[in-house]
């Protein structure tokens, strides 16, 4: 007989094959129809940096057609004149070539002679005590080969001479096709995209569905103006960070200043290596140009400088230290995008990701590809303890509490994170998920960190072989017991003032007495007299020597919803029999649950919903009851 394994088989490969074929038609699409795609990629970014001067021409009363086509104007304006003054520099760079050429092979022979040139002249040593005589020829590579005259070499345009014009013509036209092509037809596109914005809105909403126009808009609306303030400030940063380059270079007297500058401006658009390899190619034409070596490190430095300066000073205050894209995403969508299209692939891939990030974000049906590529925590606090919890790391949850505590207190931390945490695991054990040794884990990781977060570990004694003993205790027995080796059995004198001791009282389930027993820690860092006991530990009454009236109040710990709440009538009976004038005050916290798990009609005292109202409450209760 078949087993339900095999029987759910062809459904799940059904359910792969749904989900592969439309994977691998979408690929097929972006890599054969990259002639078409990468026209319309570009004139969508560049419609999202032109918008914002579109948008101001309307508001000085020039209309739609011509804000549009002003500010496509000024950039194909801008663009040419750009074009134009690089393909000058390029030019002279091809001009001065034959003399880089002898600069860079001198100093290569020099580098030469003092690296392995050395190491040669100790071979040659070697050889020669066993009689070995080696000819210059079996040397190739120690000696420097002498500079061809620029006349023997030759110059890039020496390839055509002997063709006739007319064929020269015809090969310079059929190189510059492609690219006029592909730039008239962004032209194109862009002036129709500007012009049939509000229109391709709507027809947007209108296959996303008109089942909730507002929210739509909204999402459309907060995604147009985050991506256009992206990229103009990104084009902003690299404009500046261009001009910064070639003022530096000019004041150094680098050749091809200009063409390096838009070069590295260009550059930067690739994250990570883009600043790096404009940086070493001026850095090689520096190395070239210059007799000595000093133009070269300076260069380097320069662009080094400059990165640091644009990275972590300009960039943060325009739009924040990174694009809310992971790191690892965008090395990845680097090698997927120019290995699709290209360079500019390349150029085009932190724009295109990030717009596949920002519809994941307000499109339910791509939220996977927000949870891939965004670099927002795939897992809540509490998730992320349990997770380092199960696999026995402390370490990194202590790290992790320390930040949080830069920002909130210790008691919320408890409330937000340790807690529910707790919950978690304990919905795990339920459903019989989780194993001794997962518990015991578990349990050893909780004691470490509430030790280190309260401060603790340095103040009580260790005990051998925790991780056995926490087989038979929960932890928040353990960390009482720890407390008790210093201040005894009833973790203090029983000769108090009257009104001076609060009672912790945990509901009986091991969160409950942790709970419990980080409350006791939160109120002694407030110099409260806390104490913590059990419900078995209250109905054996009060030590011998102790007087009810030096209980102030009695606080009712439990840590989230569970079956031991519905015991909690008959323990506040019971602690009224012993301390009849003592306020008993619930603390039930809602674990992982958002709404408050509180009795309506508060018969048997008042009742709070975390730690982090517990605290203060136990202040203004005392104070209240020492007026009286």
């Amino acid at each position: 007989m078949a087993g339900p394994t095999e029987t759910a088989t062809p459904s799940t490969l059904a359910t792969r094959v749904n989900r592969l074929v439309p994977a691998a038609v979408l690929l097929a699409l972006l890599y054969y129809g990259q002639a078409v795609l990468i026209p319309f990629a570009l004139a969508i970014m560049l419609s999202l940096l032109l918008a914002p001067l579109a948008r101001a021409l309307r508001r000085i009363g020039v209309g739609r057609i011509g804000s549009v086509l002003a500010a496509v104007l000024a950039l194909v304006v801008l663009v040419s004149a750009v074009a134009g003054a690089l393909t000058i520099q390029v030019l002279r760079v091809a001009e001065g070539l034959p003399q880089y050429q002898a600069n860079v092979q001198r100093k290569l022979g020099e580098l030469d002679a003092q690296t392995s040139g050395r190491l040669r002249v100790l071979t040659n040593e070697a050889s020669r005590l066993i009689d070995v005589r080696e000819t210059p020829s079996a040397d190739a590579g120690g000696a420097v080969p002498a500079p061809r005259h620029p006349a023997a070499q030759g110059t890039l345009f020496e390839a055509g001479q002997d063709g006739s014009a007319a064929v020269q013509l015809r090969g310079l036209l059929s190189s510059l096709w492609r690219p006029v092509q592909t730039l008239g037809i962004v032209l194109l596109v862009l002036v129709f995209v500007l012009l049939e914005h509000e229109s391709l809105r709507d027809r947007f909403i209108r296959l996303v569905g008109t089942t909730d126009i507002r929210a739509t808009t909204l999402a459309l609306t907060d995604a147009g103006e985050r991506l256009s303030r992206f990229f103009v400030s990104q084009f902003a940063v690299n404009v500046g960070f261009a001009a910064a380059v070639w003022l530096c270079l000019n004041l150094l007297r680098v050749p091809q200043a200009m063409l390096l500058a838009a070069l590295a401006g260009v550059l930067r658009f690739v994250p990570y290596i883009g600043v790096g390899i404009a940086a070493l190619i001026a850095t090689a034409l520096a190395f070239a140009v210059d007799p000595g070596w000093s133009l070269a490190g300076i260069t380097l430095g320069v662009f080094i400088a400059l990165d640091v300066v644009a990275g972590q000073l300009l960039e943060p205050h325009l739009y924040g230290h990174a694009t809310g894209l992971s790191p690892l995403a965008v090395v990845v969508a680097t090698i997927f995008w120019s290995s699709l299209w290209g360079p500019l692939g390349l150029i085009l891939s932190t724009p295109l990701t990030l717009c596949l990030v920002v519809a994941g974000r307000h499109m339910k049906s791509l939220g996977t590809l927000e949870l891939l590529l965004s670099d927002s925590r795939a897992l809540t606090l509490p998730q992320r303890f349990y997770q380092r919890a199960l696999s026995g790391d402390p370490h990194e949850i202590i790290a992790e509490a320390r930040t949080f505590l830069k920002k909130e207190s210790l008691a919320a931390y408890c409330d937000l994170v340790l807690i529910p945490a707790l919950h978690l695991a304990h919905t795990d054990e339920e459903r019989g998920a989780g194993v001794n040794r997962q518990s015991v884990r578990i349990r050893t990781v909780i004691v470490d960190v509430v030790g280190a977060l309260f401060g603790t570990d340095s103040k009580l004694p260790r005990r051998r072989h925790r991780g056995s003993v926490l087989e038979n205790i929960d932890p928040g027995r353990w960390l009482r017991q720890q407390r008790e080796q210093l201040s005894g059995r009833w973790q203090g004198p029983l000769g108090v003032p009257p009104g001076s001791v609060v009672i912790c009282l945990g509901l009986g389930s091991p969160a409950d007495d942790l709970a419990a027993e980080m409350l006791v820690r939160l109120l002694r860092m407030q110099k409260v007299d806390a104490r913590h006991f059990s419900p078995v530990d209250m109905a054996a009454g009060l030590p011998a020597g102790a007087s009810p009236d030096g209980v102030s109040m009695v606080y009712l710990v439990s840590a989230y919803p569970g079956a031991e709440r519905a015991s909690a009538d008959s323990v506040i009976q019971g602690v009224r029999q012993l301390l009849p004038e003592c306020p008993v005050v619930k603390v039930f916290c809602t674990g992982i649950s958002l709404v408050p798990d509180l009795d309506a009609a508060q018969e048997h005292g008042d009742a709070v919903d975390s730690l982090s109202a517990a605290v203060p409450l136990c202040s203004s209760l005392q104070l209240a009851r020492r007026a009286l």
